[in-house]
């Protein structure tokens, strides 16, 4: 037996339990768990509002962990068979990378999801190129957050941030943004701020965290007038729907303008190439240090925790 974090039924937090302990068969390998971040997509799961969550009940929550193999190799895993907020989980090997030792488990736990979001959303799905201009829509969370100081690293030109919030936006700065663009008013003043910023080629690529009213006036503004030289390419790629999971998107949008509209998640991008995509974040944060801030919770706490406002920072659970 152990202990692992238990979801009874959908919309209730889990409670911290015993069950039993899970068995690795054929390509899986058993993983001691070290620390587990609790993220939107983990949320979503155990609620039953995200896409990929399942009705079979006890339930381990949690997508990705840091953990040590039975050799001890220190190690993050995605896509456990059993979720990572336990004490052990079985996970396929193909789906582990080896961590550096400069990175602490609790920081490496916290970096794989926005990883995911980040990473995986501008090399996995846009495509991004060194010298390309991006739009980060939602930016004072923790994955986009990660995402200026990510599009920094990868050599963009040009960081335009949205968020609400003068001191948060002017906060992301200091990470690298080079413009910022508040959230705050009517959804035609939204339009009128976007408006300059993604006409005539401005933007290249625009990383959606929201969706909502705010990525309305987005694609809005990306909007052409029929011109036959054609309208610059851009690719939105959707990654969130913090602000709302539907939005009412006129078709001549589409039709006049040079948007290719991408998701990002999971199912959208192979396991294969969210590992190439966090391999390549791993080996960056070997050198290169990417501010996350972190709170770090026992596990046994986890039904107190798993509603709590922890003001920006990604809470992580240690068993």
């Amino acid at each position: 037996m152990m202990h692992a974090a238990l979801v009874d039924r959908f919309g209730v937090s889990p409670r911290y339990g015993e069950i039993e302990q899970p068995e690795p068969t054929e390509d899986d390998v058993l993983v001691r768990v070290k620390a587990a971040a609790l993220t939107n997509l983990v949320r979503g799961q155990a609620s039953g509002t995200h896409y990929s969550s399942e009705p079979v009940f006890p339930a381990i929550p949690g997508n990705d962990g840091v953990g040590t193999l039975p050799d001890g190799t220190r190690v993050y895993f995605v896509g456990p068979e059993t979720g990572s907020m336990a004490e052990w989980t079985v996970v396929d090997r193909r789906r582990t990378i080896a961590l550096p030792d400069s990175l602490d488990d609790v920081t490496a736990a916290a970096l794989g999801n926005p990883g995911l979001a980040t990473w995986g959303s501008l090399l996995g799905r846009a495509n991004f190129q060194s010298g390309e201009a991006v739009l980060i829509n939602g930016a004072t969370g923790t994955a986009g957050r990660q995402a200026i100081q990510v599009a920094k690293y990868l050599g963009a030109s040009r960081i335009v941030a949205t968020g609400r919030g003068e001191a948060a936006l002017e906060g992301l700065r200091d990470l690298g943004a080079t413009e910022t663009i508040s959230l705050n008013g009517t959804d035609e003043e939204l339009t009128k701020r976007f408006d300059p910023v993604v006409q005539g080629g401005g933007i290249q690529v625009v990383l959606d965290y929201l969706w909502g009213p705010s990525a309305l006036a987005i694609l809005t503004a990306c909007g052409g007038h029929g011109s036959l030289r054609g309208e610059p390419r851009i690719r939105f790629v959707q990654i969130g729907a913090i602000s709302g999971r539907t939005i009412p998107l006129p078709a001549d949008i589409l039709r006049s303008s040079g948007v290719e509209i991408l998701g990002s998640g999971l199912g959208s991008l192979s396991a294969q190439a969210i590992l190439e995509s966090l391999r390549t974040m791993y080996a960056a944060a070997a050198t290169t240090k990417f501010v996350i801030e972190t709170e770090t919770v026992p596990l046994s706490d986890v039904t107190n925790a798993w509603t709590r406002n922890t003001g920006g920072k990604r809470l992580v659970f240690v068993p």
